[in-house]
């Protein structure tokens, strides 16, 4: 079909991940240096009590879940919000540190930018 045929519609982007090329090794690894994130059964109560998130589009949740998906590209910019107030690590009913979590998310991203960043270079 060409553009002309579309008669005013576009097609959009499908928005299903695929977990098969999802890069989930961030995931691992915090999960292996952290074990107490295995506990984390996304209640909300982090994002509740978060202080980013009443001033910001910050939200816990919304992190974990992208983490857990693989999709690191957009983790990054939404982990700059954060404040690393420790609020949800005392909101956690399951005593997850949520701040030790999301300081190695930054810490691990920053090393998986980098190690993209070595890979363009090359090419």
């Amino acid at each position: 079909m060409t553009e002309n045929n579309l008669f005013g519609y576009k097609i959009s982007k499908p928005r299903s991940i695929s977990m098969d090329s999802a890069d989930l090794s961030l995931a691992h690894e915090i999960l292996d240096k952290i074990p107490t994130f295995r506990l984390c059964i996304s209640c909300g109560g982090c994002t509740s009590a978060c202080t980013a998130g009443n001033f910001t589009d910050f939200n816990i949740r919304r992190v974990n879940l992208m983490l857990r998906r693989g999709q690191l590209e957009t983790l990054s910019k939404e982990l700059k919000d954060c404040m690393f107030c420790g609020k949800c690590y005392l909101a956690c009913p399951h005593g997850v540190n949520t701040r030790n979590v999301i300081l190695m998310m930054k810490e691990l991203l920053y090393e998986w930018e980098q190690n993209i960043d070595r890979r363009t270079e090359k090419l």
